[in-house]
């Protein structure tokens, strides 16, 4: 463990959830319709440079986004999530990248639950973000994986998505196809049993919050469940188990197996 590490990772990610408010705000619309532009009272939001980043409020009215996760919440996420990254990973390059990844994820299970969407502004950065920085990190000492399997591992989930959304579309949406090309590659990154441990463990939590919604009255009953959360958090898992190699008993224990 590295108290000093997983401090100043919380930390960052406590400063850096607020600033997903914005985006969470502008990204969280129906399918077909625009991003929102503009305050909960007609303000208009400049897109750059402050359109995108910023905690919500408009400096014309001080309102707020009415949707989307507060600050404290977005806040409190992003720095557990970074938290666990660091204490996982420790002081090895790939950690940046970990690091610098995790507050986009958050945003996108913050989107994929207020409106099922996982926006192609989010996904497709993402994903070119991870395989550069992963690429950089491989060529630095103490890299804990490997940059080429983590391109395979890319390639191969997003193909097993794409056969599931060909297969029951209604049941896997395209943007889920799209956010397992990011997750195949950081999880490839640390081997294939880390893909297939973590598409399963992103199966088995959106499983069991399907189950739950039923039993807590039929509400997810012939509802679509919001399966990006789920793959972010079967990843996390992953990370959290593959990224210190005297961690590795523990997956067992986080997948509840």
């Amino acid at each position: 463990m590295h108290p000093l590490l997983i401090a100043a990772a919380a930390g960052y990610g406590a400063l850096a959830g607020p600033l997903l408010v914005r985006p969470g705000y502008r990204l969280a619309v129906e399918p077909d319709e625009p991003w929102r532009s503009a305050c909960p009272a007609g303000h208009p939001l400049a897109v750059r440079p402050r359109g995108w980043l910023g905690t919500g409020r408009c400096a014309a009215c001080a309102a707020a986004p009415s949707s989307g996760a507060p600050p404290v919440r977005m806040a409190a996420g992003t720095a557990g999530v970074c938290a666990v990254l660091a204490a996982a990973t420790g002081a090895r390059p790939e950690l940046a990248v970990w690091l610098l990844a995790a507050p986009v994820a958050v945003l996108l299970a913050t989107v994929d639950f207020a409106v099922q969407r996982l926006p192609d502004v989010l996904t497709l950065p993402l994903a070119a973000a991870l395989v550069a920085g992963l690429g950089v990190a491989a060529l630095l000492p103490g890299a804990g994986g490997s940059w080429r399997r983590a391109l395979l591992g890319g390639v191969v989930l997003t193909g097993v998505y794409f056969v599931l959304f060909l297969v029951n579309p209604n049941g896997m949406g395209f943007g889920d196809v799209k956010l397992a090309t990011p997750i195949g590659v950081a999880m490839g990154w640390y081997g294939w049993a880390a893909v297939f441990l973590g598409t399963f463990a992103g199966f088995l939590f959106a499983a069991g919050y399907g189950f739950a919604q039923v039993i807590a009255g039929g509400r997810g009953r012939g509802r679509t469940i919001p399966f990006g959360p789920f793959m972010a958090l079967g990843a996390l898992c992953l990370l959290f188990t593959s990224g210190a190699s005297d961690q590795s008993a523990t997956l067992w224990i986080v997948c509840g197996a």
